[in-house]
């Protein structure tokens, strides 16, 4: 069957089945399944379609009026990890680190603009003209992030940050490349130890994903609070598991729930760990005091370019609404945060733990660092394909009370 032809039965179809049967998106699969083949059994009863096009036709018409239309296929590859979409006319994938554009795009500004209200539908969100930015999740943990017009120019933009099926574990990093298994031994210590760890790294660094995998540290015994802009985390293995999510202000401006306040609300809810997905404003005054009054073990991301770069993005962002002077500032970093972890996306597209450095006390210099681990290339690395690995650099974990108390020895 030419394209025009199968394009021009499904619009048939897909007319036939929202117009005559009287619903849209809000049946049950099998109703929706059992008016697709009627509908089908109809026109191949008036005109020759082949079995292999009723199927692509059943599953295409299906997926427009119960999933997300053309990107469905897209969602359920697990080989692709990113979705981007320009507008109506261009979409874009991330396949095994590398992006390509497809060859297919949306047939109308009007099909993007349903699959965009039926994502932000499912969690409560609204998205429009008057508000038109909006992160929201798929139900299997992919990130959404939309823009619309007039703030995005081409059109509405639709990114969506997709998660495996199975999270990833250590040891699949290790397998990866990402980081060694010395080096991740000693992460796990001191998460089990309740070490305060703060993941830094770029755009699309998997700096979530490893947040994920250290999670897994976490002794199954104890009570855990997530808060996430959009819920990301998968952390199964722990029982006693609150997982908080931020809400935007409504149309009339109202009941915006910012993750400042669920990091206040947590405080009263007995954790033993707090887990906040990414800190980027001025919740971070919130996240070290909570770090600073005995909530040990606190685990986030943060946006950096280095462990350097992330004390002050971290300064800059108390400093954000707050009259404290920077001396205050920097003794709340160096009193809250134990370790960093810096997280870089490599020249090949692979993802590495690039550092890991202790947070040190404040001198005048600044916050002091010392260096634990750094990434160096070997002899076989070349422009194509990145090779090394941690080393040590023979400087010892300084601050190592919360070792001794937890009964680890490194």
């Amino acid at each position: 069957m030419a394209v025009r032809t199968h394009d021009t039965i499904y619009k048939e179809l897909i007319g036939d089945i929202r117009f005559n049967l009287g619903f849209g998106d809000d049946g049950q699969d099998d109703s929706v399944y059992e008016a697709i083949d009627q509908a089908l059994k109809s026109k191949t009863s008036v005109m020759h379609i082949s079995a292999k096009d009723q199927v692509l036709l059943r599953q295409r018409i299906f997926n427009a009026l119960r999933r997300l239309d053309i990107l469905q296929p897209l969602i359920e590859d697990e080989n692709i990890t990113e979705i981007m979409v320009n507008g109506p006319d261009e979409i874009f994938i991330e396949e095994a680190g590398r992006i390509r554009k497809l060859s297919f795009a949306f047939e109308s500004l009007e099909q993007l603009e349903n699959v965009i209200q039926k994502i932000v539908s499912k969690v409560n969100r609204t998205v429009n003209e008057s508000n038109p930015i909006c992160d929201a999740r798929l139900e299997d943990g992919s990130r959404i992030h939309v823009v619309l017009p007039p703030v995005a120019m081409k059109g509405p933009t639709l990114t969506i940050r997709k998660f495996p099926s199975k999270p990833l574990t250590m040891e699949r990093l290790i397998e990866l490349g990402s980081i060694d298994s010395e080096s991740a031994d000693f992460l796990k210590k001191l998460v089990r130890s309740k070490y305060n760890i703060f993941i830094s790294g770029g755009t699309g660094s998997g700096k979530t994903t490893f947040l994920n995998v250290l999670s897994n540290a976490i002794p199954e015994d104890e009570r855990v609070i997530t808060i996430e802009d959009s819920a990301e985390l998968q952390i199964r293995h722990i029982e006693n598991l609150v997982s908080l999510e931020s809400r935007n202000s409504n149309s009339e401006g109202k009941g915006r729930i910012a993750i400042r306040d669920l990091i206040k609300a947590s405080l009263r809810m007995r954790p033993d760990r707090i887990v906040v997905g990414e800190v980027r404003g001025e919740e971070a005054l919130d996240m070290l005091q909570a770090m600073n009054t005995g909530h040990d073990g606190s685990l986030s991301t943060g946006h950096s370019n280095s462990s350097k770069d992330m004390l002050s993005r971290l300064e800059t962002m108390v400093l954000t609404g707050h009259d404290i002077p920077l001396q205050a500032i920097r003794q709340q970093i160096a009193s809250a945060v134990d370790v960093i972890v810096h997280l870089g996306r490599m020249r090949d597209k692979t993802r590495k733990v690039m550092t890991i450095d202790e947070v040190l006390s404040l001198s005048d210099q600044g916050i002091e660092l010392n260096p634990l681990y750094r990434f160096e290339e070997d002899e076989t690395s070349t422009f194509e394909s990145v090779s090394g690995q941690l080393v040590p650099t023979g400087r010892s974990l300084i601050s190592s009370e919360k070792l001794l108390r937890s009964g680890l020895d490194l």
